[in-house]
């Protein structure tokens, strides 16, 4: 296994905590269109059940499926998206580790020179 510096680690976890946040903000986007079917198979099966729709066992089969669908899609990504932002914690808990391992050195201040002269 080859050695790895600690900028190599630093810059490889950088990239993974933007992959990281890409990968939650897709799960937020799911979790709010699956809010959106939910509520949609919501207020259908009520339009359904009150006889605003008629006996229409097409919308009453239509409204359940979208009421589940939206239910197991809203639990998949919440558990994604706590798992996804466990990893960006413990992505950077590892990141300031490998910063505060660091040697740095102190620069001087330098005069500096204004003009071309």
């Amino acid at each position: 296994m080859d050695d790895i510096g600690p900028n190599d680690e630093i810059s490889r976890l950088e990239a993974r905590l933007e992959e990281l946040a890409v990968a939650a903000e897709r799960c937020r986007k799911f979790i709010l269109a699956s809010k959106a079917v939910l509520a949609g198979g919501a207020a259908l099966m009520l339009l359904t059940i009150l006889g605003l729709l008629g006996a229409n066992q097409v919308a009453a089969l239509g409204s359940i499926a979208m009421v589940l669908g939206g239910i197991v899609s809203l639990g998949s990504n919440i558990s994604t998206l706590r798992q996804t932002e466990e990893a960006i914690g413990a992505a950077e808990a590892r990141r300031s580790a490998l910063i505060g391992n660091i040697d740095l050195q102190v620069v001087r201040d330098a005069p500096i020179k204004l003009g071309h002269g």
